[in-house]
């Protein structure tokens, strides 16, 4: 049956996304327990509808895409920070952005990119979701602003899966982080819930032939994964701080996602968590003006 909400914050999903077992948001006083989730097509066999059982007995349906909020145990310490750690409905874009700015007022980069994102999020443009995503990892990686960070990332993690990878891989860049952020806070059925949809575009293809080529090249991708060695310890010899920090960012940024992921045969979980840590140490080690 429907309850009252406990102490928990809200966070975005895809309606496709949901798990039994997940608390769906109500409204801002009521959470009501999923247990069975299915998939109604239109005529022309595409999927248009998630039918939500709820433990009352009632159903919910949900336009397949959308995405909708699910409740998760707020964090033991700063749970009333937490309840506004991922957006709300009611929160605006332009509000997330504001908070990030307050934060960090004098910081060039965080400047730079919300005077971009102030025009608006276009989620069809790639070059947009790239900013939303180095926003998200400007204010994470280098300034430890983890709440701001989890907010920004709440932008686009709603999305789903079109079929295109050059866009999905910047909504895959902050589902990744998400999930890591939810994780180091102890908050495992949000960073589950991320790390679920990183996957979303893992068996897209239907066309058989293709389809195995895409899960070859996505395995090739988990087990011999390009960790930019070379790049790293060229721009480190070279004392070039700034390349070696972009490395290294595309450097966290595959091992946030081999992890969000699942790991791979080349790096268990725990090695790919030592990786994450001293990347972060390394980053934030370096004497950039950004």
């Amino acid at each position: 049956m429907s309850e009252s909400v406990p102490e928990t914050y809200a966070f975005r999903v895809n309606a496709e996304l949901l798990v039994p077992g997940q608390k769906l948001v109500l409204d801002e006083l009521t959470l009501a327990p999923l247990t069975e989730l299915r998939i109604e097509e239109d005529d022309f066999g595409t999927p248009a509808l998630v039918i939500a059982d709820l433990e009352d007995g009632g159903t919910v349906r949900i336009a397949y895409g959308s995405a909708v909020r699910v409740a998760a145990p707020a964090p033991e310490q700063n749970a009333s920070e937490a309840v506004r750690s991922v957006p709300t409905d009611e929160e605006t874009y332009a509000a997330v952005l504001a908070a990030a700015q307050a934060a960090h007022p004098d910081d060039r980069t965080v400047k730079e990119l919300i005077t971009r994102l102030r025009r608006g999020l276009n989620v069809k443009a790639g070059s947009n979701l790239q900013d939303v995503r180095d926003l998200a990892y400007t204010l994470y990686v280098d300034l430890g602003d983890a709440r701001n960070a989890l907010a920004v990332c709440g932008l686009i993690t709603g999305l789903g899966f079109d079929g295109n990878y050059g866009r999905w891989n910047w909504i895959q860049g902050a589902l990744s982080l998400a999930a890591h952020i939810t994780h180091e806070t102890g908050d495992l059925d949000a960073s589950n819930a991320y790390a679920q949809a990183v996957r979303a575009g893992d068996h897209a293809e239907s066309d058989p032939l293709k389809a195995k080529l895409s899960a070859e090249l996505l395995q090739r991708q988990l087990n011999e994964p390009n960790l930019y060695d070379r790049e790293v310890q060229r721009a480190a010899e070279a004392s070039d701080e700034q390349a070696e920090r972009d490395w290294r960012v595309l450097r966290l940024n595959t091992l946030l996602y081999l992890r969000a992921h699942g790991g791979s045969e080349a790096y268990s979980d725990a090695e790919l968590q030592r990786r994450i840590r001293n990347e972060l140490s390394a980053i934030r080690g370096l004497n950039l003006d950004l």
